[in-house]
């Protein structure tokens, strides 16, 4: 007889037990909920919570509400189910059970504590975005519809920027980076800490030729107030990035960058 795929040696179905800070609404009080889970180690944590929501039933076997989280694509592309895992930031969909469960069986999630809890695990991350406005990560070329062929690139340059714009607005270099404090209030956003994402997207846009048509903009704002002179350098940022962005790289030329833009603006006033 052929074993089944969900019971062989290799990849055997294990009982584990995974705890979840839930809350409400953005204004109620946190809560503490266990499930107990059938699954295995090639399992995504997502498949977990679809489990759960299928089943809310807690370890004491009160009923309760589904799990209440984001997510897209489950290929580590959106970045919306990013979340604190084992006290740890990282995207669920990529979050292996075999990787991920404590020798007791165990996992802790919880919601990602620099955004506004929406419910449960999700969260709002609108002031993320914010900071992409306010550093113009774009290419401004609204308008337009037939303007040829692009500007070349060297296969060096585009190799570089290949890697900053994998970057997927998880959100987990700002969850882990100690200079990045929970803002709430939008009126805060525009001289908080703009963070790692914003100015790795900062430095993608002015290596583009038509982009660098804002560099001088994006470099004014990252001259001032929670630009890029506000980071500490603890180098969290790189370390918890999924797509391994080489973060600070991208901090420490656009920290060169705006001290030339600074010295040129003291000696030509603009």
């Amino acid at each position: 007889m052929i074993a089944s795929p969900n019971t062989t040696s290799a990849n055997p179905v294990r009982t584990i037990t995974v705890t979840i800070k839930r809350q409400n609404g953005p204004t109620e009080q946190p809560r503490w909920e266990s499930f107990q889970v059938e699954t295995q180690d090639t399992a995504n944590l997502i498949s977990v919570l679809q489990s759960i929501a299928a089943r809310p039933v807690t370890t004491e076997g009160s009923a309760t509400t589904p799990v209440v989280y984001d997510s897209g694509c489950l290929e580590e592309v959106c970045g919306s189910c990013a979340m604190v895992i084992n006290g740890r930031v990282r995207p669920a969909c990529s979050a292996l059970i075999g990787q991920i469960v404590g020798e007791d069986n165990t996992i802790t999630i919880e919601p990602m504590g620099k955004f506004p809890v929406v419910r449960d695990l999700s969260v709002d991350r609108e002031r993320m975005f914010a900071a992409l406005r306010r550093v113009k990560a774009w290419v401004p070329i609204d308008g337009t519809y037939n303007l040829g062929a692009g500007p070349q690139e060297t296969p060096d340059r585009q190799e570089t920027r290949y890697v900053m714009s994998t970057c997927m607005s998880c959100g987990c270099c700002l969850e882990a980076c100690p200079q990045y404090q929970k803002e709430a209030d939008p009126k805060a956003w525009d001289t908080s800490f703009v963070g790692a994402a914003a100015i790795n997207q900062a430095r993608l846009f002015n290596m583009h030729a038509t982009g660098a048509t804002e560099k001088e903009a994006r470099l004014e704002v990252l001259t001032g107030e929670g630009g890029v002179n506000d980071c500490g350098n603890a180098q969290n940022c790189v370390k918890v990035c999924p797509k391994e962005i080489p973060l600070t790289e991208s901090i420490a030329a656009i920290g060169r960058d705006v001290t030339v833009h600074a010295v040129k603006k003291f000696f030509t006033g603009r």
